[in-house]
């Protein structure tokens, strides 16, 4: 294979790599969403874990351009055409943070917490409606674990402001979505 042929083959594979990265990133978003709309507490920690696959396709197409500025020196579209993969990979990679901030494990117990709170809507229900005392008294020791629930939501919250504070705006959001739980 020539060189120029190595070149073009090399700039085609970091145009799918990109995409491919843009195409997880995607799912990613949507698996966040799925997983948050369906209470899915599993599905949103997975959505977590994958982020790493993101963070390291990033490494890759970042290395696959310096490589190609550094090897092939190139000019005009070439060269805005690996500025520009250099640039969007970064986007890309804030897209698959975001979506992993959606499956974030505060946001996970919070789906946790709000499934217990419904269940102890239900259950406050039958007992008034049964006019049972016990499972009245299975609700008000459930409350406790809500309200241990709520607190411990709210540290991991306040630890992920004091550690970026950029994440202020959604961390007070979740609060108050936990808080109404």
């Amino acid at each position: 294979m020539t060189i120029r042929a190595q070149y073009d083959a090399d700039l085609a594979a970091l145009k799918t790599a990109v995409a491919e990265m843009g195409g997880c990133a995607a799912d990613a978003v949507e698996a966040a969403l799925e997983a948050l709309c369906t209470a899915d507490a599993d599905a949103a920690a997975a959505v977590v874990k994958g982020d790493g696959r993101i963070n390291s396709m990033q490494r890759d197409i970042e290395h696959r351009c310096m490589t190609l500025l550094l090897r092939q020196q190139p000019v005009a579209g070439d060269l805005r055409r690996i500025s520009t993969a250099m640039k969007i990979v970064t986007d890309i990679e804030r897209i698959g943070d975001h979506a992993a901030d959606i499956g974030d494990p505060a946001v996970s117990d919070a789906i946790r917490t709000g499934q217990k709170a419904h269940k102890m809507l239900h259950g406050a229900l039958d007992a008034l409606t049964g006019e049972d005392e016990p499972a009245a008294q299975k609700v008000i020791a459930a409350d406790d674990e809500v309200d241990y629930d709520f607190n411990a939501i709210k540290r991991t919250l306040a630890a992920e402001i004091a550690a970026d504070p950029a994440k202020v705006d959604a961390a007070l959001d979740l609060l108050m979505v936990i808080k109404y739980l």
